[in-house]
């Protein structure tokens, strides 16, 4: 059974570069290659048993990694006769032009971000606001360090690694359907039962890979729909979902 999806949530590979720098809270310009590039495969691995079809554009990047990684592992050699001139600079760092790409994606992200607040806040307004309301509203709207589809691909890669999920069998077998509007319902009632709350992983009742698979996109489609919250007290917690009140 193939799992062709689409996502809106994934913006690229920057966009996930940048997630994980940030999660990490590690300089943008000085970055461990080694530790990233391992937490970048990782994720794109978890991407593939998800069958994304994003995942082109996501190895080209892991490649990249991979070379500069590789480039900052070589020795510095001395050239024979060097001239003195040449002990000034220690020639270019492998990972500039990554940094150069990401600082820029970046800024473009940010200002897309700011004129997508003000838009909204600007359709929801009808007269001027004080001044000082204007700013607090404003506050409230922007947009700070929550959760979004990286996160929860995290999760999943987690979840997958404590349940040990086996590699799918490569033989075809009678094509069976699996409903993502009834796993939605499925997922909503079982947080009902819980009193509107539930580890990520315990929504996972099976280790069938095309369930699991089908449980996660609910799980993102439900938030789409704000039908669910997620949480994380910290980096790297794991994860709570959460019924909305006028869900229950």
């Amino acid at each position: 059974m193939s799992y062709l999806v689409k996502l809106e949530a994934f913006e690229g590979p920057l966009d996930l570069l940048l997630h994980l720098i940030n999660r990490m809270e590690i300089d943008i310009y000085d970055i461990p290659m080694a530790e990233l590039t391992r937490q970048y495969i990782d994720h794109i691995h978890t991407m593939k048993v998800l069958e994304l079809n994003e995942m082109s554009e996501y190895l080209v990047m892991a490649a990249t990694l991979l070379a500069i990684k590789s480039k900052m592992l070589l020795p510095v050699h001395e050239e024979e006769a060097p001239d003195i001139d040449d002990f000034a600079e220690d020639g270019p760092d492998p990972r500039d032009e990554l940094v150069e790409r990401l600082i820029e994606y970046r800024r473009y992200k940010e200002a897309a971000a700011t004129l997508k607040e003000y838009g909204e806040e600007r359709g929801r307004s009808f007269t001027r606001p004080p001044a000082e309301h204007a700013a607090a509203g404003m506050a409230a709207a922007l947009p700070d360090e929550g959760l979004n589809v990286h996160d929860m691909i995290a999760a999943f890669r987690k979840m997958m690694e404590r349940k040990k999920l086996r590699a799918p069998l490569r033989t075809r077998i009678t094509r069976q359907e699996i409903s993502i509007a009834d796993t939605m319902e499925k997922v909503v009632g079982r947080l009902g039962e819980t009193g509107g709350r539930a580890m990520f992983s315990d929504l996972f009742e099976t280790g069938e890979r095309a369930e699991l698979v089908v449980t996660f996109l609910s799980l993102l489609e439900l938030m789409k729909q704000q039908r669910i919250t997620v949480e994380q007290e910290r980096n790297f917690d794991d994860l709570t979902v959460v019924l909305r009140k006028e869900v229950l």
